[in-house]
C-alpha cells in the first residue's frame, strides 16, 4: 500500500490545500494527519474544517490539545524570552479564534493510531508514544530510542512535533518523521509529507510541495498575530 502522512498545518490553509492536490496526484491508499492542526496561523478553522472534510484519520497533537480544551498553553519548548512571549500571543490568539466546535473536534482526536499493513505494524503518534510533546529529533541518541521503542511491539513509528523530517532504521523499526506542513524548520520553506510504499521493499519518501508564502505570512501580519510567525515561513524556520 502507499500511505500519506501529513501533520503539523499549524493554521496554513493555502499549504495544506496544495498538500491535499499533491497527494491527489500520488495514487496514495490512504492518508493520516498526525496532529497539531492549529497555531501560529492565520487559518484555524479554516483548516480544521477541510481536514474533517476530508475525513483523515487524525492524531491530537499538543497544540490541538491546548486549544481544545483551553488550557491557555500548548506544551511547546521555547527557548528564549521573547519565543515564549510571541507563543502565549499565538495561544491566545488562536483559543479566541477557533470556533465552540471545532474546539470539540480537537478534544476529540486521537491519542495514537495503530494498524498493520503488508505486514508492518504501525503506530502513529503526535510528539513521542510517552508524551505528545515531546520531541524526538533525528540526533536523538539511538539508546534512549531503543528504550522507548522496545515495549511497542511495532515495526514502524510515525511521528510529527519536531517540524523536520527524517528516516531512520533501530532495532528493526522504522522510525519517520514526516516533516511539517504549514510551518517548516528545516531551512525549505516549501510544505512537507511523507509516503511510505510497503507494496514490496519499505520505502520512504518526503515530498515538498510549493504554496503562496508570500500571501500567508501577509494574512499573518494582517490578524495582528506576531510578524515573527511571517518571517519564520518565509525562511523555512531558519
Amino acid at each position: 500500500m502507499r500511505l500519506a502522512f501529513l501533520s503539523d498545518i499549524h493554521s496554513n490553509h493555502p499549504a495544506l490545500l496544495n498538500v491535499i492536490d499533491d497527494i491527489e496526484t500520488q495514487c496514495v491508499d490512504k492518508t493520516y494527519c498526525l496532529g497539531d492542526l492549529v497555531g501560529y496561523g492565520p487559518h484555524p478553522n479554516q483548516v480544521i474544517d477541510t481536514i474533517r472534510h476530508m475525513g483523515f484519520p487524525i492524531v491530537m497533537g499538543n497544540y490541538d490539545e491546548g486549544i481544545g480544551f483551553e488550557r491557555g498553553e500548548c506544551g511547546c519548548a521555547y527557548v528564549t524570552d521573547e519565543g515564549k512571549i510571541i507563543g502565549q500571543k499565538s495561544i491566545d490568539w488562536t483559543t479566541e479564534h477557533v470556533t465552540p466546535d471545532n474546539k470539540e473536534f480537537l478534544r476529540n482526536l486521537l491519542s495514537e493510531i495503530k494498524f498493520t499493513v503488508d505486514g508492518y505494524r504501525f503506530l502513529l503518534i503526535h510528539g513521542s508514544p510517552r508524551r505528545n510533546n515531546e520531541y524526538l529529533y533525528e540526533d536523538r541518541p539511538e539508546g534512549t530510542l531503543r528504550r522507548i521503542l522496545e515495549p511497542l511491539e511495532i515495526d514502524v513509528m510515525i511521528c510529527g512535533h519536531t517540524h523536520k523530517q527524517y528516516h531512520r532504521h533501530i532495532a528493526g523499526i522504522h522510525i519517520i518523521n514526516e516533516g511539517s506542513v504549514g510551518k517548516p524548520k528545516d531551512g525549505d520553506p516549501r510544505a512537507c509529507y511523507a509516503i511510505v510504499d510497503t507494496d514490496e521493499a519499505f520505502s520512504v519518501e518526503f515530498r515538498r510541495v510549493e504554496y503562496p508564502i508570500e500571501l500567508v505570512a501577509n494574512q499573518i501580519i494582517y490578524t495582528g498575530l506576531p510578524r515573527a510567525f511571517a518571517e519564520a515561513l518565509r525562511m523555512g524556520g531558519k
